[in-house]
C-alpha cells in the first residue's frame, strides 16, 4: 500500500481526490491518503507566516508549523515533495519514479515563499511548470493523480497507461470506437482490417508523427529505433 501525507492550509481543497481513480485506489486498499492543516501545529498565534529578515515584500512560510506536523507523522523513509515553482519541473517519468515509492509527503505553501530552512527536511523540490499559482494544492493534486493511476492495479490493464502520451516518450497514436462511419467520418481501413503487425506500424507512425509535428522537443534526447528513426525520415520528407 502507498501512504500519502499532504501538508496543506486548505484541505477541503482536496475532495476531488476522493473520487475516480484515486478513490478506487483507496477502496481497493492500495493507498491511504491523509491531510494535515499545519496550522494547527503552529505556535505564535497559530500563525504560519511572516515577514522576511532583512525586508521585501510579501510574508514567507515559517519553518516551526512545517517542522512540527512532519514529525508527527508515522513515516519510515518518505519522500518529501516541496511543491515550489524554482524545482524540478514535473513529467511522465518522475511520476512514474514516485510510483514505486511507499511513503510520500506533499508540502504545499502559500505567501510569497518559505523560510529556506524547511529544505532541509525535503527530498525533492518539484514544480508543475514555468507559471505560478495561489498555493501548492492545485499542483499537489495533479501530482498524486498522475503518480497514483501508476500504481499496479490501480487501473487494472498495466498497458491502460504504457500506451499513454509521454510514458513511451511519444504522443499517443490516434484512437476510434463505435460507429465505424459518423458523419461522414471513417476509422481508417488498417485499424479494421485486424492485422496486428499493420496496426502497430500504424499506430507508431502517427505516434511519431504526432510528436514530430507538435512537440519535437521530446525527440531531442529520445532513443530511436532503426525502425522508428526510418519512419521519421520518412515523415519529414512526406512534410516537406
Amino acid at each position: 500500500m502507498m501512504k500519502i501525507d499532504i501538508l496543506t492550509l486548505f484541505p477541503e481543497m482536496f475532495a476531488p481526490l476522493e473520487h475516480s481513480i484515486v478513490g478506487k485506489a483507496k477502496e481497493k486498499g492500495l493507498l491511504d491518503i491523509r491531510y494535515h492543516n499545519f496550522r494547527e501545529h503552529a505556535e505564535k498565534a497559530r500563525h504560519v507566516d511572516d515577514e522576511p529578515y532583512g525586508g521585501g515584500q510579501g510574508m514567507l512560510l515559517r519553518a516551526q508549523p512545517i517542522f512540527d506536523t512532519i514529525e508527527k507523522i508515522d513515516a519510515k523513509q518518505p519522500r518529501i515533495i516541496l511543491l515550489d515553482p524554482a524545482g524540478r519541473r514535473f513529467d511522465q517519468a518522475f511520476a512514474e519514479e514516485l510510483a514505486r515509492e511507499e511513503e510520500l509527503i506533499f508540502i504545499c505553501g502559500h505567501y510569497e515563499g518559505y523560510d529556506e530552512r524547511i529544505k532541509t527536511l525535503v527530498t525533492d523540490e518539484v514544480s508543475l511548470g514555468d507559471f505560478v499559482l495561489t498555493g501548492g494544492e492545485l499542483a499537489a493534486m495533479t501530482m498524486v493523480d498522475a503518480t497514483v493511476r501508476l500504481i499496479p492495479e490501480v487501473i487494472g490493464k498495466e498497458a491502460s497507461h504504457q500506451d499513454d502520451s509521454f510514458s513511451s516518450g511519444l504522443l499517443e497514436y490516434p484512437q476510434y470506437t463505435r460507429p465505424y462511419d459518423f458523419r461522414g467520418m471513417t476509422v481508417p481501413d488498417v485499424l479494421m482490417s485486424g492485422h496486428h503487425e499493420n496496426i502497430r506500424k500504424w499506430r507508431l507512425y502517427e505516434s511519431l508523427r504526432k510528436t514530430y509535428q507538435r512537440r519535437p522537443d521530446l525527440l531531442e534526447n529520445y532513443a530511436f529505433s532503426d525502425e522508428e528513426r526510418a519512419i521519421l525520415d520518412q515523415i519529414k520528407e512526406e512534410l516537406q
